[in-house]
């Protein structure tokens, strides 16, 4: 008897991991978590802009109504992505990859400075960040071309050409911008995609040694000594709301004044004037004050559930470049996040990186949503994949004939 009710929860139990660990799992996972932060990212930037806005003489709704008109932009590119086919993202790499390092070229030359970092440029009435279009750019010219080289990365010949140099253009091009964040985090994708393509671990190490060494210059020989100085507030004894701490310290405040269940959605104090970039960079701290540990907690956990549908992508699929473009972008993603929560909680020095798909920015949000329709699309041609969400698909045809023919039939 205990036998056989032992053979019956094991049997539910691989039931349960069944239904859980399904071909569509990451498809699922991957439209869920993107979908969720999206959207908390929407009423939060409301909640957070709403105070600053009216101080400015404009309407409250000013920074929300901005950015749910570039979610709006961002849908329809994600949905397209999610339907180009692999080939076609294959096609695209080095035509994107020579786009993008044009654009940081022209940033260079004509680009428009912000907060101390020229990395916007202007056409017109339109203005982005072309910093961000050449990540994702990046992300497939790397998975393309170690992709390829796969049985030939354990030679450091064809490891390094052509992956690094392209990579050290682009990251070279974003530094002459002053922009170390979005380096750091270009770093992140780019070792990603070297890891997963099986690139030997002395060269990983190599690159790891040579990253430090750039960071330590830019940082060290900047005139200004803002860097330098935000970084041994930081870590240093003399942290407190006179030094570079201001901003770091607001948004510790933010969180601990949250608490566990938070004082209510838009009921934040740091938010009127005394976080700087509330809405943007600091928005992980509103959501801690406004939301408490519970909020915070649930956009970390959702970070994770990208991480985790990103990981299961690169075991599951058979087709390399498919493997080492997921690693990159996930890197790049869930990296991004970890880095500015990193920033709020204190961990790590201020250095300007927004938090995905929730902080407000445009031409970061329309981007970001591309590069996970891509994944989607990645996630839609899994082993079995294909063919359950075409069996899901008709099933729900078939309900619908079925709700459609039963209400005539009342009629």
């Amino acid at each position: 008897m205990a036998t056989t009710s032992s053979a019956r929860r094991t049997r539910g139990e691989r039931e349960w991991l069944g239904q859980w660990n399904n071909a569509v799992t990451s498809y699922f996972l991957l439209v869920g978590a993107t979908g969720l932060l999206t959207v908390i990212g929407l009423v939060m930037v409301l909640s957070s802009s709403a105070v600053t806005s009216i101080a400015d003489g404009d309407s409250p709704y000013r920074d929300f109504l901005t950015q749910a008109q570039y979610a709006l932009m961002g849908v329809p590119v994600m949905l397209v992505a999610t339907r180009v086919p692999v080939r076609w993202y294959k096609r695209l790499a080095l035509p994107a990859l020579l786009v993008a390092v044009a654009l940081l070229l022209l940033v260079i030359f004509l680009g428009e400075i912000r907060n101390g970092q020229q990395n916007w440029l202007v056409l017109g009435p339109v203005s982005f960040q072309p910093s961000e279009l050449a990540k994702l750019a990046l992300a497939l010219w790397l998975g393309t071309v170690l992709g390829r080289k796969q049985a030939l990365l354990g030679s450091w010949s064809h490891a390094i050409m052509p992956a690094v140099p392209g990579a050290v253009v682009v990251l070279g091009l974003v530094l002459a911008g002053g922009d170390l964040g979005t380096a750091i985090v270009i770093g992140l994708l780019v070792a990603g995609a070297f890891i997963v393509a099986g690139v030997p671990a002395g060269l990983l190490g190599l690159g790891a040694v040579a990253a430090a060494a750039v960071g330590y210059a830019f940082v060290a020989l900047q005139e200004s000594r803002d860097r330098l100085d935000r970084i041994l507030a930081t870590y240093g004894a003399d942290c407190d709301a006179s030094s570079e701490c201001y901003q770091s310290l607001h948004g510790l405040f933010g969180l601990g004044t949250g608490g566990l269940w938070g004082v209510g959605l838009g009921a934040s104090r740091e938010k009127w004037s005394y976080l700087p970039e509330a809405h943007n960079d600091f928005i992980y701290a509103v959501i801690g004050e406004e939301l408490g540990l519970l909020g915070t907690l649930l956009v970390l956990g959702l970070f994770a559930v990208l991480g985790l549908a990103t990981s299961r992508i690169v075991r599951r699929h058979e087709d390399p470049f498919v493997k080492v473009t997921t690693a990159a972008v996930a890197c790049w993603i869930v990296g991004q996040g970890l880095v500015n929560i990193g920033v709020v909680i204190g961990l790590l020095p201020v250095i300007g990186v927004p938090l995905p798909l929730v902080s407000a920015g445009g031409s970061a949000l329309i981007t970001t949503m591309g590069a996970l329709g891509m994944l989607i699309s990645f996630a839609r041609t899994e082993p079995g994949a294909s063919e359950a969400l075409a069996a899901r698909g008709s099933v729900i045809r078939r309900s619908l004939a079925v709700l459609g023919t039963a209400t005539r039939r009342r009629r």
